[in-house]
């Protein structure tokens, strides 16, 4: 049976976001990091080979969870469950795709970025979110004003999200996990240093839960 967006927000604290440019990086990257402990995987679809990409990590890392992000619409959308996305994430919302993607019934992290937004979801029972862009959002201290008021829903804030900032966010009452890409960096995935890349994964653990 399939996780619910809840459940797969509590696998790993930090989920890693990640822009790949290169299939053949998908499989070695994807076991680097859950070598390192993060098991719940967001590819981003701003390249060519990001459907390639989930499709050979949910066949090859069975230990992964694969989901997508940037779902923008509805042609985005179809396009990553055909590829086999456990998950999708939207950097917004529309009503239409908000809609589509509760048909489907794959666990949805729609973003959001004011309590407006927030509550317009909570209409439709969404009740975990994705807060983009983090830190140009109002970050921490918006995240804490929009928990008094609105405590049922649960964050994975997301843009502007480092080493030096994610326990500050996660030790929030209404973060379920972050979201980051410092730990597949561009560079370090060029360079194959898987090594590296389990390191910076096994401490992004360490620092968010420190």
């Amino acid at each position: 049976m399939s996780k619910t967006i809840h459940e797969i927000m509590k696998v790993s604290p930090v989920v890693p976001v990640m822009v790949i440019n290169n299939a053949d990086h998908a499989v070695p990257l994807a076991k680097a990091l859950v070598k390192g402990g993060l098991k719940v995987l967001e590819i981003t679809l701003r390249t060519d080979a990001a459907l390639e990409s989930i499709r050979r990590i949910k066949a090859e890392v069975p230990d992964a969870i694969v989901g997508a992000g940037t779902i923008i619409n509805i042609e985005t959308l179809n396009a990553a469950i055909d590829a086999g996305a456990e998950f999708i994430v939207s950097p917004g919302t529309t009503e239409k795709l908000i809609d589509a993607a509760l048909k489907t019934g794959v666990p949805l992290l729609p973003g959001v970025a004011d309590p407006s937004q927030a509550m317009a979801l909570l209409e439709k029972g969404i009740t975990a979110m994705k807060f983009f862009p983090a830190e140009a959002a109002g970050g921490v201290p918006m995240l804490k004003s929009i928990g008094a008021p609105i405590p049922q829903i649960t964050f994975c804030p997301t843009g502007g999200v480092s080493q030096k900032n994610v326990n500050d966010y996660y030790k929030l009452p209404n973060v379920g996990c972050v979201g980051g890409s410092w730990m597949c960096a561009a560079d370090l995935v060029d360079a194959e240093n898987w090594d590296e890349i389990t390191r910076l994964a096994a401490e992004a653990i360490e620092l968010a839960t420190a």
